[in-house]
């Protein structure tokens, strides 16, 4: 039985967070962009607008022949011209002289205003009417004042939302820049395991870790590959992480992290020469979350039990999944919430309790979302938080304010 010494949580968080790396660029079609991480700066390269231009239908005017228009002392204008969106009128408007225009169409030369079109008057003899004096550059969109050439609209490492997507189309970005998903193999251990299409027997389960890790992975924006589960026989085990090891960045394994007779993963690490960073975390639950670390791989043994395995996830792999991709935030948020139940419970280790924070009066409130063991599924359905109680607590009272960390 090997030896193990607990260390705390951030401390455990830290080493694996030293072992980072940093993924590649790829470049994707930009309708598969939405999602993904964007691996450079986003900069303009020309203004928005690219010229001045109307952001009305109406006519451009010279604001001077405008001067004591009124209801009482209408000012008639000639039309000159027509221009379209996507048009331009080449040639100069002079004094009383006006051009019809659309929304988005470039001021022509010699206008300085836009009168809306709901604010004239239109005659026969091709002639306009304003009865309302326009102000120098009053109704004008000019250019650059969206977007600036050179200028940074999205830094690198924000994740792509079609806000950004209309920005990419903006600037002509029909290949985008993102960040290479690392790819996570995901192994499930234990002989009491069933596959899901397996019927029920008498001492098995259904093997929800895998899937409900490899749902995780796709959230914090990896790919999964599944291989199934490890043999009891160590020989055979040891042979099938080598083939695994060749084909993904990460490793993560359920189960057989225990001191029990049949967990090989302790085994199987030192086979490999791989160095454990710690095989025991003062946390609850997941106590005997194990990471090693193997020729720049980090393999991830996460707990068999179901709520373990899901926290043990998103303290520890989740961070290295934003490193990797280069997000600008790295972990969970952490943000603080009013605790609306009783938590009568000691913590002689940091405690991170499945919980579901509402926003209650403009104030966060947050409840566990099922009952507080690691082996129960049930908790994991409504969790979008986890609830952070200190080691060395004796219980907290409705009403205490304690630290969440956001899932979403």
């Amino acid at each position: 039985m090997e030896k193990r010494t607990p260390i705390a949580v951030d401390q455990a968080v830290e080493r694996v967070i030293q072992c980072r790396v940093t993924g590649e660029t790829e470049y994707i079609d930009i309708q598969l962009a939405n999602g993904r991480i964007l691996a450079e700066d986003l900069i303009a390269d020309h203004d928005v607008p690219a010229f001045n231009r109307s952001p009305y239908d109406g006519y451009a005017v010279r604001a001077k022949d405008t001067l004591g228009a009124s209801v009482n002392t209408v000012i008639t204008l000639n039309i000159v011209g027509h221009i379209g969106a996507g048009s331009v009128f080449d040639k100069e408007i002079k004094r009383m002289e006006a051009v019809r225009i659309m929304t988005g169409a470039e001021i022509p030369n010699g206008a300085d205003a836009v009168i809306m079109l709901e604010d004239t008057n239109t005659n026969d003899d091709n002639t306009v009417q304003i009865s309302q004096e326009m102000n120098f550059h009053q109704n004008i969109s000019f250019q650059g004042e969206d977007v600036e050439k050179g200028s940074v609209l999205v830094s690198k490492g924000t994740k792509i939302n079609p806000g950004i997507i209309a920005l990419l189309a903006t600037f002509g970005y029909q290949k985008v820049p993102v960040s290479k998903r690392p790819v996570f193999g995901v192994i499930a251990t234990g002989s009491e395991l069933l596959e899901i299409h397996q019927p029920l027997e008498k001492g098995k389960i259904r093997n929800s870790n895998a899937y409900m890790i490899i749902a995780q992975i796709e959230r914090a924006g990896g790919k999964a590959k599944y291989f199934g589960q490890l043999s009891d026989d160590l020989d055979k085990s040891i042979k099938k992480i080598g083939e695994i090891l060749n084909e993904v960045d990460f490793l993560i394994t359920t189960g057989g992290v225990s001191v029990g007779d049949f967990d090989l993963l302790p085994e199987i690490y030192h086979h490999f020469g791989a160095e454990v960073l710690f095989n025991k975390v003062a946390m609850r639950p997941g106590s005997v979350t194990t990471v090693a670390q193997l020729d720049g791989k980090l393999l991830f043994g996460l707990s068999g039990n179901p709520s373990a395995c899901y926290v043990g996830f998103e303290l520890f792999a989740k961070p290295i999944i934003d490193s990797y991709l280069q997000k600008q935030m790295i972990g969970l948020k952490r943000a603080h919430a009013v605790l609306a139940v009783d938590f009568p419970k000691s913590n002689p280790f940091d405690r991170f309790i499945r919980g579901h924070v509402n926003n209650v009066n403009h104030q966060l409130e947050v409840k566990p979302s099922g009952k507080d063991k690691s082996n129960m599924v049930h908790s994991l359905a409504n969790v979008n938080c986890f609830i952070h109680l200190l080691g060395g607590t004796e219980g907290y009272k409705k009403g205490s304010i304690v630290d969440i960390l956001l899932l979403d």
